[in-house]
């Protein structure tokens, strides 16, 4: 087994060093091409001998530019032609189209600004903010019997007795009853019925509807009129000098029947059931 492993070794090495000698081989040219390539060639004019070397310099010198100047022919000037003024700069269509679409552009901005500001009203502080209004104001309305009323956040502020504030806890919501315990109410101006705005009826100290002719006492407790409900309300802080009146917040008015202060019309009705004014 030994003799015949030795055996089968060196016949791989003697094939190995044949191949790599005929790879040597094969880069060199034979002795008789080296000799023709040396002799003259039958192609060129006879005594002219030129061999590979010089002929490779040869071709190379023939195919160099020429560094030599030549002058530049004689040219006859191209006209001057002024250019189109509406080219480069704006025809009278681009400037109205351009001044349509920003005109389009302006008008969608305001839109836009109108319908955040509608859908959003905080943005602004008035309807949907908290408000604060001055204490003494509203006190001063309320001694003169007539409530203090804020256009910006579209509420009346009314006084609510304290001592009533035990029957209030059985109707209302307890976002209100704080307001109630410091002696106010905040009321929505718009009427439950069909959404007028509720004016005030000074002679019968009552708010009248001249929409349908619903009726609320002091305190927006519905007395009369096709009304569901008494009016919607807002909560109250009263901090200091200053009260606070959350208009982000509707609070359903009191169903129809709730009379906690007790209050009747003190005088003679504006409005009639019937809708039509005294």
């Amino acid at each position: 087994m030994i003799a015949i492993a030795i055996a089968v070794l060196v016949a791989l090495a003697a094939l190995v060093l044949f191949t790599t000698t005929r790879r040597r081989d094969a880069g060199r040219l034979s002795g008789e091409t080296v000799r023709k390539d040396r002799s003259d060639s039958p192609y060129l004019p006879e005594g002219e001998t030129l061999h590979g070397r010089e002929y490779e310099r040869s071709v190379t010198a023939a195919g160099a530019p020429s560094t030599e100047l030549v002058p530049a022919a004689e040219t006859t000037p191209a006209p001057y032609v002024p250019v189109d003024p509406e080219v480069i700069g704006v025809t009278r269509r681009q400037f109205f189209n351009r001044s349509i679409v920003a005109m389009f552009g302006l008008g969608l901005s305001g839109f836009g600004a109108a319908v955040l500001a509608f859908l959003w009203p905080t943005l602004s502080g008035g309807f949907g903010a908290k408000i604060n209004v001055d204490k003494d104001a509203v006190d001063n309305a309320i001694r003169d019997k007539t409530p203090f009323y804020n256009p910006l956040g579209r509420f009346y502020i009314n006084p609510y007795p304290k001592d009533a504030v035990g029957h209030a806890k059985k109707a209302y919501s307890t976002a209100v009853i704080p307001g109630m315990a410091a002696g106010y109410v905040a009321l929505y101006q718009k009427c439950v019925h069909l959404g007028c705005r509720v004016p005030w009826c000074q002679t019968s100290q009552w708010f009248e509807c001249p929409c349908h002719g619903s009726q609320y006492n002091r305190a927006a407790e519905k007395k009369g009129g096709p009304a569901p409900r008494g009016l919607d309300r807002f909560p109250i802080k009263v901090s200091g000098g200053s009260i606070e009146v959350d208009t982000g917040l509707v609070i359903q008015g009191p169903p129809i029947g709730v009379n906690t202060t007790g209050q009747e019309a003190e005088g003679p009705h504006c409005i009639s059931i019937g809708g039509a004014h005294h």
